[in-house]
C-alpha cells in the first residue's frame, strides 16, 4: 500500500493573564489571507529541522515580541481537523503559559497587531482558534479560578 500525504505541521501558543479577577488571553491580528484581519492566536509552521516547542517559542517571539522560557510551555493537545485550515492539511500542537501580569507586545512578523484580550470579549477567531482556547483554559485554568 502507498501513501502520499501533503500535511503541514503547526503550533499555537496560548497565554493566559489574570487581571482583576478577569482572564486574558493573548492574540495577534492576522496580516494575511486565510482570515486577514481577524484575530488569532500567535502560532504558524514548523519549520523543516526545527523542534514544534522551538517553532512555538520562535513564532511567539516574531508576532508579539515576547520572549518566553520554553521551559514555561506546557504542551496541552494537538489538533487535526482535516478541516481547521482552508490552506491544506494542518495539525497544530498547542502549548499553553500562564503569564503573572499582561506583558507589553507588539505585533510584528505575520501580525498586525498582538494584544490581551478579555476572554468573555473574544468571538469570531481565526481557524479553531476559539476551540483551542476553551480547551487550554479547561487545562491549565479552571482548577485555579
Amino acid at each position: 500500500m502507498s501513501i502520499s500525504q501533503s500535511i503541514s505541521v503547526t503550533t499555537d501558543a496560548v497565554l493566559f493573564t489574570l487581571k482583576k479577577s478577569e482572564i486574558y488571553v493573548l492574540l495577534i491580528q492576522r496580516k494575511n489571507s486565510p482570515f486577514k484581519n481577524h484575530w488569532a492566536l500567535p502560532g504558524g509552521f514548523v519549520e523543516d529541522n526545527e523542534i514544534v516547542k522551538t517553532a512555538c517559542q520562535r513564532e511567539l517571539k516574531e508576532e508579539t515580541g515576547l520572549s518566553i522560557p520554553i521551559s514555561t510551555f506546557v504542551f496541552i493537545d494537538y489538533f487535526d481537523n482535516p478541516k481547521r485550515d482552508p490552506r491544506g492539511r494542518t495539525l497544530s500542537f498547542v502549548f499553553g503559559v500562564i503569564s503573572e501580569k499582561p506583558l507589553r507586545v507588539k505585533g510584528s512578523d505575520d501580525a498586525n497587531k498582538a494584544e490581551w484580550i478579555n476572554l468573555k470579549k473574544i468571538s469570531n477567531l481565526a481557524f479553531d482558534h476559539f476551540e483551542i482556547i476553551q480547551k487550554v483554559k479547561h487545562k491549565l485554568l479552571d482548577h485555579k479560578i
